[in-house]
């Protein structure tokens, strides 16, 4: 990107929260957090201090997936940069006092996310769909897992998943793609880190989906959300999910947004998204709205889903493709967005589409192609999850 000052960098490990074994969940989040923490010769001052002095950003997230650590900084400050960026993935220092700090933090972001209904009820959501599976389980992790976990299981686990084989590294903005391939190679070989490395073997969910779960608890809104079985990441249909989607509930012209909020008044936030995996994917609606008016909000966002077996129409089609398209070449012009893409495409899917290719993609689905689909979405029972104050009998009224 020859037309921007920054670069934006950035390791991709295709291990996350559904790799982990049940004695271990939330060891990916646990790592999200510790590899700032330190290596041998930074500490966590020194690390935010070197990134903050050249005004760059550092984050990192964990996915059920796969676990991302990122930089953006100035391009002149690269090599700062790329110091400090494979110093922690490559040699953290897991010193004892600092994991021990750092599981406070994730309880505490633990209960932070529990205290918040919309974050509490897409968990439930997830746990019903995929029972006993972990899928279904949050990448934050529990509570019994993050305080019994060890400094040397979590390191186990960097060793065992941090590798190369595992492993993309990103990069956009004003950089040499052949200069930055031999940074990255030297700083690898001095890092004294083994090579080699392949990615977990994952087993599919096959647990039957709970259809309905309520937690009751005194809220100002209740919150719904709906999860339908949908397409995994390379099934075929995947484009024509997504156009469904982003038509019941990707943006303001969707039917959701009309419906519940312009025409209806009965919800400030409603939405929709579809999710993939290697072996499973969702459709997931969400809506929050005053307690007194839930069962009128589930009734019309039912009548919306149950509307996707028609597909969608010329207009609707037309509004989801090239929304989706100009979104995405919008991004593009973001180093930190672009990195990303790239990242993520390459790990998730073996190669980066163009935007042309996307388009291309979206171009071929046709509205039959959309009927099908909707049909297909409907085929398996949906899951609901309800957090506010209610019963579970009561909820249940409204299925019936």
């Amino acid at each position: 990107m020859s037309d921007v000052r920054s670069v934006a960098i950035g390791f991709w490990v295709g291990v996350g929260s559904r790799d982990e074994a049940p004695g271990e969940a939330g060891a990916s989040h646990f790592l999200e957090h510790l590899l700032f923490k330190g290596t041998p010769t930074r500490s966590a001052q020194g690390i935010a201090q070197a990134v903050e002095a050249v005004g760059g950003e550092m984050n990192a997230f964990t996915a059920k997936d796969h676990t991302a650590f990122y930089l953006r900084l100035l391009a002149d400050d690269l090599s700062l940069g790329l110091d400090v960026l494979c110093d922690i993935m490559w040699d953290p220092a897991f010193r004892v006092d600092e994991v021990e700090a750092e599981r406070q933090v994730i309880l505490e972001e633990i209960l932070m996310q529990r205290d918040e209904p919309e974050d509490l009820v897409h968990e439930m959501l997830a746990a019903a769909l995929w029972p006993g599976h972990a899928l279904g389980r949050d990448p934050l992790g529990d509570q019994a897992t993050v305080m019994s976990m060890s400094v040397t299981e979590i390191s186990a686990f960097h060793r065992r998943f941090y590798r190369p084989g595992t492993t993309v590294f990103a990069a956009a903005g004003l950089v040499d793609h052949d200069a930055l391939v031999a940074e990255v190679e030297a700083r690898f070989a001095r890092s004294g880190r083994a090579a080699g490395g392949s990615r977990p073997e994952r087993r599919p969910p096959d647990g039957e989906p709970t259809p309905l779960v309520v937690r009751r608890r005194k809220t100002e809104q209740a919150h719904l959300a709906w999860g339908l079985p949908a397409m995994s990441r390379a099934d075929p249909d995947r484009h024509a999910a997504t156009l469904l989607a982003h038509a019941l509930g990707g943006g303001t012209a969707s039917r959701l947004f009309q419906e519940v909020r312009e025409r209806r008044g009965l919800a400030y936030s409603v939405y929709a998204d579809r999710s993939g995996y290697d072996d499973a994917g969702v459709l997931v609606i969400y809506a929050g709205t005053a307690p007194n008016r839930a069962a009128e909000t589930y009734k019309v966002v039912t009548d919306e889903i149950l509307r996707l077996a028609d597909g969608i129409d010329a207009q609707e089609l037309a509004v989801a493709r090239g929304n989706i398209v100009g979104s995405l070449a919008l991004g593009l012009e973001d180093s930190g967005a672009r990195m990303h893409r790239i990242g993520r495409s390459q790990l998730l899917h073996g190669h980066i589409p163009t935007v042309d290719e996307v388009a291309a993609s979206l171009a071929s689905v046709t509205l039959d192609d959309l009927r099908r689909v909707g049909a297909r979405l409907l085929e398996r029972p949906r899951t609901l999850a309800v957090v506010g104050p209610f019963r579970t009998e009561q909820v249940a009224g409204w299925v019936a």
